[in-house]
């Protein structure tokens, strides 16, 4: 017999994807709100720009439903501690597997599973990214430099994301890319913006499936091709410098502080 688990992940268009979960979400009461849609963007542009070598697919549903345990403002530390692992028993209730079960647990560290998934550093990287990026009752949202620097300073010091670099190239490569409207945003500006303007759930799943998402593939694609070009139009001048001026100089004062080590 076939479970929730087979039917969702045999659905690969994500639009269709989001929906069944927005649905099950107002049946079986498990966390689903804009903030799930918002990551699994962030996943998706991620995903595409890094080449990953994981199943899409899987990711994208775990996106959705790693936080299904979550509770909004809980002030209990041990429904916080316990929340990715309570989920990940109610996703083998659904039929997942041991493996798409371990991953959503592995969203963050609470539960001390190790060996981690590859596909957990992705969720865990988009869940605490994304997180930052949204407004909290207690904070405002960060801005995405910020974010960058909470995440690699704060919430993973001392811990080891094997996708961590990848992410932070493609987060200053997105602040790259504007999106043209009255007034020019970048693209993960324009996410939020688009967060708090959409009202509902479905709605904003419609703007970001069906709007937001494409254009930004578009300009994604139109940035990579104008960087590959711009490589090798490097490669073909022979009289390029090896290192911009800017890192030239932290390469040399940082010799600089080895010889005097040495000499020391």
């Amino acid at each position: 017999m076939e479970t929730f688990a087979d039917y969702i992940l045999s659905e690969e268009d994500l639009a269709s994807k989001m929906e069944i979960v927005y649905y099950l979400a107002k049946k079986r009461k498990i966390f689903f709100d804009k903030s799930v849609i918002f990551k699994t963007e962030i996943a998706r542009m991620f995903l595409n720009y890094s080449k990953i070598e994981v199943d899409k697919n899987l990711v994208l549903t775990a996106t959705l439903l790693c936080n299904c345990k979550k509770v909004n403002n809980a002030q209990d530390i041990e429904t916080i501690h316990s929340y990715a692992k309570r989920g990940a028993e109610q996703l083998e209730e659904f039929g997942f597997g041991k493996k798409f079960c371990k991953m959503c647990e592995e969203v963050n560290r609470y539960s001390n599973s190790n060996p981690r998934e590859r596909e957990s550093d992705i969720l865990e990287l988009v869940d605490q990214f994304g997180g930052m990026l949204l407004d909290r009752p207690e904070r405002i949202g960060f801005k995405p430099d910020e974010a960058l620097v909470l995440l690699e300073h704060r919430n993973l010091k001392d811990k080891y994301n094997r996708y961590l670099d990848t992410f932070m190239q493609f987060v200053g490569f997105l602040e790259k890319i504007t999106v043209g409207e009255e007034v020019e945003t970048t693209v993960i500006r324009r996410l939020v913006k688009t967060y708090y303007e959409a009202g509902d759930v479905p709605n904003f799943i419609k703007e970001v499936v069906y709007n937001y998402g494409p254009k930004v593939d578009r300009l994604m694609e139109k940035e990579l091709e104008h960087l590959a070009k711009e490589m090798f139009c490097s490669i073909d001048n022979p009289n390029r410098p090896l290192f911009s001026e800017e890192t030239a100089h932290k390469i040399m004062c940082h010799l600089e502080e080895k010889t005097v080590e040495a000499k020391g």
